[in-house]
């Protein structure tokens, strides 16, 4: 299961990303939002990323118009790491390299078509498990 939330300015790539996980057969959570009306993108950040670090979706995919706020509002839920990704290549190292399971876009600064190819480059792209990435990704979840 793959969480997916986003703000109104996200909202219209949000259910093109839905609409083409399920079309490759993956089930989705969406916690909204559920209309172009303006809204608090950290509403939506944050219940995405908790259906994430409670163990009830895999990974999870949030949207705003630039991708950031509502990547900083996922990240400050104990147990997410989610990444902000414009180009497949960033999708692909921050899986191989930093075991991110949750994926933020900018649907301002992405097209659908590349939108598409990072999703399916994070989804289609496994941690590597190396020890030095492992160690790392250990500090990053360290309490200081």
């Amino acid at each position: 299961m793959i969480a997916i939330g986003s703000d109104h300015g996200g909202y219209e790539l949000k259910e093109k990303v839905k609409k083409h996980l399920e079309e490759k057969g993956f089930s989705v959570k969406d916690v909204g939002c559920h209309s172009k009306e303006s809204c608090d993108y950290p509403v939506f950040g944050h219940a995405a990323a908790k259906e994430v670090a409670s163990g009830a979706c895999e990974s999870g995919i949030v949207i705003c118009t630039t991708g950031i706020g509502i990547s900083i509002s996922a990240n400050k839920i104990k147990g997410v790491r989610c990444a902000l990704c414009s180009d497949t290549l960033s999708a692909k190292m921050t899986r191989l390299h930093n075991n991110a399971n949750m994926l933020a876009l900018g649907a301002g600064i992405v097209g659908d078509n590349l939108a598409m190819s990072i999703v399916d480059t994070f989804l289609e792209t496994a941690f590597s498990g190396e020890e030095r990435h492992q160690r790392r990704n250990d500090l990053i979840e360290e309490d200081l």
